[in-house]
């Protein structure tokens, strides 16, 4: 196929409501598995408590974990999804089942001596990342023991990440984005029944205090933790094997070869090495804001975890969601170099993006006391914390379009076969992020705001810089998009007035403070800011996504 003339815009890209329709099947599967992750943590609060298990399982997952976070999910997916697009529209579908086969048994053949090192340097590792565990009888060698059992996670969530890859470039995106929500559910059956079979009697008496306290009784919380720990295998199995039947559906046969010369190999990696890269530069921020935080007494590390927590919601099911459904489009455009396509295509993601994340920023940050009151105010958790936490939250949401639109333009330089430039975006982000932090926090006395803020302001400038860079690769694909923002934050406007005059309604029906409140004023808030955003876009002519039925053949 030509190139297309670089002033015409494609309709080719999406079909009308298909982009938002994909990207709700994604949000509604990130949303069941931030549940059941919900879920999953009260169960292992309510069978441990915090102390001595959960601390070496948490530290002993930390490593699998990380290494998924880095190589697994987010950068191999997305280098596999783009090389996988492009073989299969220029070299046709036979050449893109060799390079999955091929990815899938050198995968295998990379990790599984990195698990076993992991497994045989356990001690090491434990006493590393956790020197302070030797002063307590017997937290070392229970986490070393958990993490050599945990360590072979890493394959499966590698596995499962190519599989759905696989899936989203052939435009199936509910199996693959459920997966994840299946290893939640396999972590917490498969867990607590191993737990129950190695040590019934703990589980037992766990289950009959909830609400007080559980006899302590060391040696049954050690096999129970470790029977949850093989939970979380059965749950990486099962976000693995729930792909299989669509895998086969599809098209996808596994054949034993190997070829480390293929060339769609080395792009895979070249590829996956800077988005890896790219991976940990976010990371050292964490780390960076982690240092800063750790100099403001006690509250504000807790602070602003609790307050991230609920900023990654509306991430996952916007920006996430677009993100994933859009890089396999984006990569067919790109491999047919149809930049009319690609730019229609990023534009229309962008909207829908922007359509979804400012009123979800504009809600959290002026009302996130109700929102985090309802779940995390009680026990030790008071009032002041709940208040301290919001205004975190506020200076998180700040930033919420920048991120969301981050997972947006991103995968488009996949597509264009470039993952250098997100690299050395979210390498210079690091000095960004540190020069901003002292500026706020030491200078300005923002305390923990500031570090929400100085990280709000990171994700917006990162995303202004990728968009212009991509502008300038594929041409201006955002005329028009600041006349569409600007309605967004005029009906985003009206719900927060509409939202604002509901609150005090629902806080005289309810005048007892405590979660009965909280959860009235959440319902007002939902209630009455949802339908004024919605008949405000109308007027104003936004499109709000609908979920449509597939039109009819």
């Amino acid at each position: 196929m030509g190139v297309r003339r670089a002033g015409t815009e494609s309709t080719e890209a999406t079909p009308d409501g298909q982009l938002a329709r994909r990207a709700g099947v994604v949000s509604a599967a990130v949303f069941a598995s931030r549940i059941l992750g919900v879920v999953r943590e009260q169960v292992f609060a309510g069978l441990f408590g915090a102390g001595r298990e959960l601390d070496a399982f948490v530290t002993a997952f930390r490593i699998p974990n990380l290494l998924r976070d880095l190589f697994a999910e987010g950068a191999l997916s997305a280098a596999f999804v783009a090389t996988f697009t492009q073989h299969h529209e220029r070299r046709g579908p036979e050449a893109a089942w060799r390079l999955a086969n091929l990815v899938v048994n050198t995968l295998a053949l990379t990790i599984v001596p990195i698990c076993l090192l992991g497994i045989a340097f356990a001690p090491a590792i434990t006493r590393a990342i956790a020197p302070g565990f030797v002063g307590t009888p017997g937290k070392v060698a229970l986490t070393v023991e958990l993490t050599r059992i945990m360590m072979p996670f890493l394959l499966l969530v590698a596995l499962a990440a190519i599989a759905m890859g696989i899936l989203n470039t052939r435009n199936r995106f509910g199996v693959p984005a459920l997966a994840s929500a299946f290893f939640n559910l396999g972590s917490i059956v498969g867990g607590i029944g191993c737990a129950w079979w190695f040590a019934p009697g703990h589980v037992a008496t766990a289950v009959a205090s909830l609400g007080g306290t559980a006899p302590a009784d060391p040696a049954g919380a050690a096999r129970a933790i470790v029977g949850m720990a093989i939970g979380t295998l059965v749950g990486g199995l099962l976000q693995l094997l729930v792909q299989v039947p669509s895998l086969r559906r599809v098209g996808f046969r596994y054949r034993p070869i190997l070829d480390l010369r293929d060339p769609g190999v080395h792009q895979v990696v070249r590829l996956m090495a800077p988005a890896t890269i790219g991976a940990a530069a976010v990371q050292v921020n964490v780390f960076v804001n982690s240092n800063f935080a750790s100099y403001l007494g006690d509250g504000p590390v807790s602070w602003l975890n609790v307050a991230f927590r609920f900023m990654q919601l509306p991430i996952g099911l916007f920006g996430v969601a677009v993100g994933t459904v859009a890089l396999p489009a984006l990569s067919r455009h790109a491999a047919r170099k149809d930049l009319g396509a690609l730019r229609g295509m990023l534009r229309q993601a962008l909207v829908l993006t922007a359509t979804l994340s400012i009123p979800a920023a504009a809600a959290l940050a002026a009302f996130g006391v109700p929102v985090i009151g309802l779940i995390y105010e009680h026990g030790r958790f008071h009032e002041a914390d709940t208040a301290a936490a919001a205004r975190a939250l506020a200076g998180y949401a700040l930033g919420l379009a920048g991120y969301a639109g981050i997972k947006v333009v991103t995968p488009a330089f996949y597509a264009l076969d470039d993952a250098r430039t997100p690299m050395r975006v979210a390498l210079l982000s690091i000095g960004v992020n540190l020069l901003l932090n002292w500026l706020f926090v030491r200078q300005l006395g923002l305390g923990h705001v500031g570090l929400a803020v100085s990280t709000s302001c990171v994700a917006i400038a990162n995303f202004a810089l990728l968009a212009a860079i991509l502008g300038h690769r594929v041409g201006a694909f955002a005329s028009g998009l600041g006349i569409e923002i600007g309605r967004i934050l005029l009906a985003t406007l009206v719900m927060v007035a509409a939202a604002a005059a509901a609150e005090p309604l629902a806080v005289r029906a309810v005048p007892a403070a405590g979660p009965l409140q909280y959860a009235a004023r959440v319902a007002a808030l939902g209630l009455a800011g949802g339908a004024a955003y919605l008949l405000a876009c109308r007027v104003l002519g936004v499109g709000v996504p609908r979920l449509r039925r597939r039109p009819a053949a």
